[in-house]
């Protein structure tokens, strides 16, 4: 199970990292390793909710970097 925590936190870090460098910042970004003991599954990264303006910002990200 820890390689799937060690990589779902990676991720997380990740993310979290970019979205400062975009000049954005959601209120929560969570890790959620899914399974049993004995079978640890995969992680989730949760970005949790935003409020509308940072939405438009995230949006505004994403298009500018599928754009190149």
């Amino acid at each position: 199970m820890y390689a799937k925590f060690r990589e779902v936190m990676d991720a997380r870090d990740a993310l979290a990292s970019a979205l400062r460098q975009a000049g954005i910042q959601l209120p929560a970004l969570d890790v959620r390793v899914t399974g049993r003991a004995d079978d640890p599954g995969y992680g989730l990264v949760e970005l949790g909710v935003c409020a509308a303006p940072v939405a438009h910002a995230l949006a505004a990200v994403i298009a500018r970097g599928a754009a190149k």
